[in-house]
């Protein structure tokens, strides 16, 4: 039998949204454009689909309904009478009745109006059959309103109902309200069920989970029954009952013996002698808890006769338990579990697929020859070999005990040593016996601390200890010079020419970081192999040789007698006075030919004008969506000139 999801039933729309989801989709999935000019046949074919598209939906939707709701007499028995408690059977049948009437309905007008569409004679024919089959479609779709709001409802309630597998190993917890049925789930299971100190507390139906003899068992936690007629108990009470009648369980009974519940224990017992039919040919256990306040035996003689003689007459087992202190819980858990374990394998022994497993079963079982009992025994002689071999093992141990030492350690731990002794640990056993060695006297020799195939002692100084404590002071008294030295010293004065050198130093300093900054500000890209002059092409060709480690002076040879040089025009332009001047603006500005600028001054006139232009973007980038920005005040091609002829259309 499947176990029901019902959180996979997707949700139902109402009357009025299903009529929007289904018109829309029809006017998006159709063709929309028709004109009267088109051949009759193509009219009418175009208004049959729009009939046969719009019922195909409806039909679709409904179905859909109709196939997650689960019917009820296909399911198990126990979601037939919960859902039957719940929602009322007939009022539950009857809604998804008229949702499948509701579809075989908008069925039939889809034929009816194709029928007639076959035949319409004109475009406006067509479109008025089309309008009559969609407007009855949705009229109809819009009775059944309350339908869908109700089966909305009986969805989001049976989503939130647990997952309850009517066949899998169960555990069900029932009695009066407030005796403790929510806290003894929280401790047997992982649940976390609500616990208040009043009754009802627990409405509905939980579920748990917990392990026992590596299988899963499920722990379902009823709401409180009282003690009166099964047709006076209301909602909450007849999940409970619901449960007990059809769930193949191990029923817990929980009695609260103090009383601290509000009801007495002779209503308690009564209220089980008055379900008790519904514990019929199931596993059944009567657990008296909150121990904890008061014990059975705590009763009086009275309390306790009454007790006894009930338990005697419905042949019932008493467990005590407390959720407080946890007394019980895990002898109440073992009990329940054996108990529905032995009856379910029962069951199965009882059934006709056993038959055919215990033919093929043969357990052999030998014969008795005489009288005689045979008791497991072992030889005396082999427990006198036994005995001899303890005793020479403990002489070997007696006669090399001061050898046996374990080190701890590193190389350099000499004084933690443990010895094994035989009568400390009486359950160990000495393993060097058993070693396999090429000569058996190396059994118990002291296993040395070996590196690279040699002993560590023999790597060892003797004066180690000494030398490093020399070390050790030594250090200190170094670090103690130093402190006194730093503490003492004056300021350290420079002469006049290191200040001047120093000077000198920082104003350097100071050019090359404006430099460098010039420099990232005006954001240029890297210089191309044709603006290089000869001097740098020779020198990176230098540069590059020498780190080759190959002598560059041949080549440079070469390529200075090839390249070509200046013309004596251009060498004699200026005098010596302007190119001097030239070079020292240059340094100041950082200008070097080839960069495309004639001079110093006009970089200067480039730099400047570039960070106006950076300003200007700097500014716009500040702007916000809320910023206005008119970016023509007026339009000249609209406001200026004279008009010609033709028309204003294009104003």
């Amino acid at each position: 039998m499947p176990v029901y999801n019902f959180k996979k039933i997707q949700v139902v729309p109402g009357a009025k949204d299903m009529v929007d989801i289904v018109l829309s989709r029809t006017n998006r999935k159709t063709a929309t454009i028709i004109h009267k000019g088109y051949n009759i046949s193509r009219i009418r074919s175009f208004y049959m689909k729009k009939v046969k598209y719009t019922q195909q939906t409806f039909h679709d939707k409904l179905s859909q309904i109709l196939d997650d709701f689960p019917i009820l007499d296909e399911i198990h028995p126990f979601y037939e009478d919960l859902i039957n408690v719940l929602y009322n059977r007939d009022h539950y049948k009857l809604a998804l009745g008229q949702v499948n009437h509701c579809r075989h309905y908008i069925d039939g007008l889809s034929k009816d109006y194709v029928r007639l569409l076959k035949y319409g004679d004109s475009l406006f024919r067509c479109k008025q059959l089309k309008r009559a089959a969609l407007g009855r479609m949705c009229t109809m779709m819009k009775k059944q309103s309350p339908n869908l709001a109700y089966l909305e409802q009986v969805r989001q309630h049976l989503s939130r109902l647990p997952s309850i597998d009517p066949n899998t190993r169960t555990l069900l917890l029932c009695g009066y309200p407030n005796v403790g049925k929510s806290s003894f789930i929280n401790k047997l299971t992982r649940a976390d069920v609500e616990v208040q100190p009043y009754a009802f507390t627990t409405k509905s139906l939980f579920v748990g989970h917990t392990d026992y003899q590596y299988t899963r068992w499920q722990v379902i936690d009823t709401p409180g029954i009282l003690d009166h007629p099964l047709e006076d108990r209301n909602t909450i009470e007849m999940q409970s009952i619901t449960a007990l009648a059809h769930l193949r369980a191990t029923v817990l009974f929980l009695i609260d013996v103090s009383e601290q519940c509000g009801f007495s224990l002779e209503q308690q017992l009564s209220l089980f002698k008055s379900i008790k039919p519904l514990f019929s040919n199931k596993p059944l256990l009567l657990v008296a808890n909150k121990v904890d306040v008061m014990k059975v035996s705590d009763l009086s003689e009275e309390r306790q006769d009454l007790v006894e003689t009930f338990l005697k007459e419905n042949s019932v087992e008493l467990v005590e338990s407390s959720t407080v202190t946890e007394e019980g819980i895990a002898l109440v858990k073992e009990k329940a579990c054996g108990m529905l374990m032995a009856q379910r394998v029962e069951m199965k022994m009882k059934s006709k697929n056993s038959t055919g497993l215990m033919n093929r079963l043969h357990v052999a079982v030998p014969r008795p020859r005489d009288n005689k009992v045979r008791e497991v025994a072992i030889p005396p002689s082999v427990l006198a070999k036994q005995a001899e071999k303890a005793k020479a093992q403990k002489m070997v141990v007696d006669e090399i005990k001061p050898e046996l030492t374990i080190t701890f350690g590193g190389p350099m731990s000499t004084d933690i040593d443990t010895e094994w002794n035989p009568q400390i640990f009486p359950e160990q056993e000495d393993l060097r016996e058993k070693y396999l060695l090429k000569n058996s006297e190396w059994r118990y020799d002291i296993i040395p601390e070996i590196v690279d195939g040699k002993n560590i002692a023999d790597f060892l100084d003797p004066d180690i200890e000494e030398l490093l404590d020399r070390l050790e002071q030594e250090e200190v008294e170094q670090l103690e010079e130093l402190v006194n030295t730093m503490e003492d010293g004056d300021e350290i004065e420079l002469t006049e020419e290191e200040q001047a050198l120093l000077k000198e130093v920082k104003e350097t300093k100071a050019i090359m970081i404006k430099n460098s900054r010039l420099k990232q500000r005006n954001n240029t890209a890297p210089k191309p192999r044709k603006a290089m002059t000869d001097n740098n092409r020779s020198a990176d060709l230098e540069k590059h040789l020498s780190d080759m480690g190959i002598d560059a002076s041949r080549a440079l040879d070469r390529a200075r007698s090839v390249s070509r040089g200046r013309s004596s025009s251009r060498q004699t332009s200026k005098s010596p006075s302007v190119s001097v001047g030239m070079k020292r603006k240059r340094d100041e500005v950082g200008f070097s030919p080839g960069e495309g600028l004639r001079d110093p001054k006009q970089k200067k006139l480039a730099m400047k004008k570039d960070r106006k232009e950076q300003n200007k973007i700097g500014k716009a980038g500040k702007k916000g969506e809320s910023d206005r920005n008119i970016v023509v005040k007026n339009t000249k091609h609209l406001l200026t000139g004279k008009r010609g002829i033709g028309t204003n259309t294009r104003r």
